[in-house]
């Protein structure tokens, strides 16, 4: 019995590992469309991307996929199997059920065009043209609310979505933990904005350029721990991070010799997805669980590095001396207090991926409650520019001029990445979360950052968190890692300690 148990996990695995390929030859196209493909090759490459797309769809539901799950969930056979093994199969199952049902000709339709929505959102920003991405919208929303018909639910569509992302969160758990975040930060905005007053932080803007910021932003990787014999450093327009496996983890940025923050900032917060991917365990590769495990555990990861790490005075104590010769001098005169208190400065911004801490939760909320309007509610994409403009009034007391500014300023919707957003807010909720469990264990590791050790602190998150990949599920993880569920009490205690400190209101 366990021989033949053993056959079929080996066949099942190199089943998964044909789809894995699959997929990292995927993830590699959409690298190249985001990183300088010819505009010309755009439409050739959709279809591409559709061809593929539609061959790994098409291998999650087939009879033979069917089978495997069969086999290896017979209660006669679980004794057999490993954690990673049963894991994988949950895994392969939950996908199976949601995709059984979708028309396969549907899916591939659906994927080319999101390709060519994400480039006509690349026009319609340029040119703050929201009724030209209007059409694509519609029909992208069109489409996941169908596929969620064909998952069987009728009820609470935004909680399908929700899973997708942040498995086990639903719309009751965020209301109550964005309730949290907006009644504890709007007052301490306005309290901030009250003072009338700012840190100094026009020094900040100093021409710096771009060839000693790409430096410094590879200096920096590597001081994280990040290893570019698995992964390299590349510019696009937006920044993100790609896996094709833990052996090649890619990291992209954007550069404004005008304002270094974008660059540093926006390196180090795609270096934290990078780290979480180049430390999944290798026992995992080619299975369905060499990935993180929830949006929400890995944007914990970016918000960790970049935020209560990288926007620490310890970390500066330590980076600010090789950060001021890449910059050729041009902060010699600027003492570390004035740096950490202007990269720091809080106050109302139009623009999500350069919002300072305080406001950021702000920002997620804004898309969070618009997002559930549209799949739980009557919004209709049409209205999506109103309603933007209205609810960043509302919380942030200010109001976007245009549209690429406002509505069209992330690319998330164009891909269908409906949500999404919600793990954003949520990640910063698990960082803070896990550097108060983290200086509960080791109190010294503050020490290591002053001394400029990130070692220590990688190596923490990377045996409570990113050797697991999916074997662990998000809950499971926070649990087992903080010894307690989600808590939202330590970010606020966290922003409320340090603007407070930096705006010098007792």
């Amino acid at each position: 019995m366990k021989q033949a148990v053993q056959a079929i996990e080996k066949k099942f695995f190199n089943y998964i590992a044909k789809m894995k390929n699959y997929e990292e030859a995927l993830a590699l196209i959409g690298w190249d469309l985001r990183t300088g493909a010819p505009k010309k090759g755009i439409k050739q490459r959709s279809e591409v991307i559709g061809t593929l797309s539609e061959d790994v769809f098409n291998m999650s539901i087939s009879t033979e996929m069917k089978d495997y799950i069969e086999a290896l969930t017979d209660p006669s056979v679980q004794i057999y199997l490993t954690d990673v093994t049963k894991r994988s199969v949950e895994e392969c199952e939950k996908q199976y059920n949601q995709n059984i049902n979708i028309p396969a000709n549907e899916y591939k339709d659906y994927v080319i065009l999101q390709s060519q929505s994400e480039s006509i959102w690349e026009e319609a920003k340029a040119t703050s043209d929201f009724a030209r991405l209007q059409p694509y919208l519609e029909k992208l929303i069109a489409f996941k609310k169908r596929m969620v018909g064909y998952w069987g639910i009728t009820e609470n569509k935004y909680n399908a979505l929700l899973d997708l992302y942040e498995p086990g969160v639903t719309v009751d758990i965020i209301d109550k933990v964005f309730g949290q975040l907006r009644e504890s930060i709007v007052p301490l905005v306005r309290e901030i904005s009250a003072t009338g007053s700012r840190p100094p932080f026009d020094f900040l803007f100093c021409h710096f350029p771009k060839p000693q910021q790409q430096a410094f932003s590879h200096y920096i990787l590597q001081q994280m721990g990040f290893d570019f014999e698995a992964g390299r450093l590349d510019e696009t327009a937006h920044p993100f991070q790609t896996t094709l496996n833990p052996a090649d983890v890619r990291v992209t940025t954007n550069y404004n010799e005008s304002d270094f923050r974008l660059a540093i900032f926006g390196t180090i917060h795609e270096g934290g997805h990078a780290l979480y991917e180049q430390n999944i365990s290798h026992k995992l590769i080619g299975t369905p669980l060499c990935q993180g495990t929830s949006m929400g555990i890995h944007e914990s990861q970016s918000l960790f590095f970049e935020n209560l790490l990288g926007r620490s005075r310890e970390f500066w104590e330590s980076f600010y001396s090789p950060f001021k010769k890449y910059a050729n001098g041009a902060f010699d005169r600027v003492s570390l207090d004035d740096f950490y208190r202007a990269i720091n400065i809080a106050g109302p911004s139009l623009i999500r991926i350069e919002a300072d801490e305080l406001t950021y939760p702000l920002h997620i909320i804004v898309r969070y409650e618009i997002e559930k309007g549209l799949f739980n509610g009557d919004l209709k994409v049409k209205d999506l520019p109103g309603i933007w403009n209205e609810k960043m009034e509302e919380y942030l007391g200010i109001r976007p001029s245009n549209d690429r500014e406002g509505v069209l300023q992330d690319i998330h919707w164009a891909g269908g990445d409906f949500g999404y957003f919600p793990s954003y807010a949520l990640g910063y909720v698990y960082a803070a979360q896990f550097k108060h469990a983290m200086l509960e264990d080791s109190p010294s590791l503050n020490k290591s950052l002053i001394e400029g050790d990130i070692a220590p602190i990688r190596q923490w998150l990377t045996e409570h968190i990113h050797q697991y990949g999916a074997l662990k599920k998000p809950i499971q993880i926070v649990q087992e890692a903080t010894h307690e569920s989600l808590n939202a009490t330590y970010l606020i205690q966290y922003l409320t300690k340090k603007y407070r400190g930096i705006y010098r209101i007792e």
